[in-house]
């Protein structure tokens, strides 16, 4: 994460996930991670629970992974 503030990244825009490519691609993001914990936010828990953003995540972990 201190890379991606490094280069400018803000830290409201950085989540943390766990990718499972064994799984089928609708279990394989699982949205839990403790750089996911923001109190100064009022997120006190490691899950995001948020849908919009769980969905651009979605969308771009999708574009990255080859499916053969």
């Amino acid at each position: 994460m201190r890379k991606l503030l490094d280069k400018g990244s803000k830290q409201e825009n950085i989540w943390g996930i766990n990718i499972y490519p064994d799984k089928d691609i609708r279990n394989m993001i699982e949205f839990d991670s403790i750089i996911n914990v923001r109190p100064s936010l009022g997120i006190t828990q490691e899950g995001l629970e948020d849908k919009d953003i769980q969905k651009k995540i979605t969308d771009i972990v999708i574009s990255k992974i080859s499916f053969e």
